[in-house]
């Protein structure tokens, strides 16, 4: 089995109106949790990664720093999990299970995660 990050996506507008108040903030919370515990179950859960602050620094080549993560980008990197399958297309299956596509207005990243440089 090969391993997949999974980037989470959204904007701050759509992140608003999911988890605005605090009963909309558990309830998400729970489907969340559900998710990863049936990702866990199924043995595809490889590490449950972390959420990440909205704001942040970007590096670019020539030195400049601006404020990111990603200026020129609506959607933020919100966080991530890592996840094990067999190939592009199961990692795919699993991310479109994801509560950020399914009614939460998001869209999630799925990037192999290379061995090479190791």
């Amino acid at each position: 089995m090969s391993e997949f990050i999974l980037l989470f996506r959204s904007s701050e507008a759509v992140q608003a109106e999911v988890i605005g108040t605090p009963e909309r903030a558990q309830k998400s919370l729970e489907v969340w949790m559900k998710w990863i515990q049936t990702l866990e179950a199924g043995g595809h859960l490889a590490q449950r990664g972390k959420s990440l602050q909205r704001t942040g620094k970007v590096v670019r080549a020539d030195k400049t720093v601006t404020d990111g993560p990603y200026i020129e980008v609506k959607d933020l990197v919100l966080g991530y999990i890592v996840v094990k399958a067999a190939t592009l297309d199961e990692a795919v299956t699993l991310a479109a299970t994801c509560p950020i596509v399914i009614g939460g207005g998001g869209s999630v990243e799925v990037r192999l995660v290379w061995e090479g440089m190791a």
